[in-house]
């Protein structure tokens, strides 16, 4: 594993629920390599500063995504999430390894 990424575990994780909807934090932490509870604690972030929404159905988690978030950083606010998420989920899956789907 490198030392340092140019993207955020924040970025990663958000990418990935945008790309698949609704995904589990487990998928979500065996893709990205972090724990558990730490996709858990990226999940509340994004959701308290309105990157994303959560509707419960059942037991399962759906997530949607504001692709018209500006990006926190003030020399990056003329960025929306959704452009940052384009570059980010081109030609990208989940390891079918980590999810025992096929891609």
């Amino acid at each position: 594993m490198p030392r340092w990424t140019f993207v955020t575990n924040h970025g990663a994780v958000l990418a990935i629920i945008s790309h698949h909807g609704q995904v589990t934090a487990r998928e979500i932490a065996r893709d990205l390599g972090i724990t558990e509870r730490s996709v858990h604690r990226i999940i509340s972030d994004l959701e308290e500063e309105g990157y994303i929404e959560r509707q419960r159905q059942g037991r399962l988690n759906f997530y949607t995504v504001d692709h018209d978030m500006p990006l926190r950083r003030p020399e990056s606010r003329d960025i929306m999430a959704g452009d940052l998420i384009r570059v980010l989920t081109q030609n990208r899956t989940l390891d079918p390894q980590s999810t025992g789907q096929d891609s």
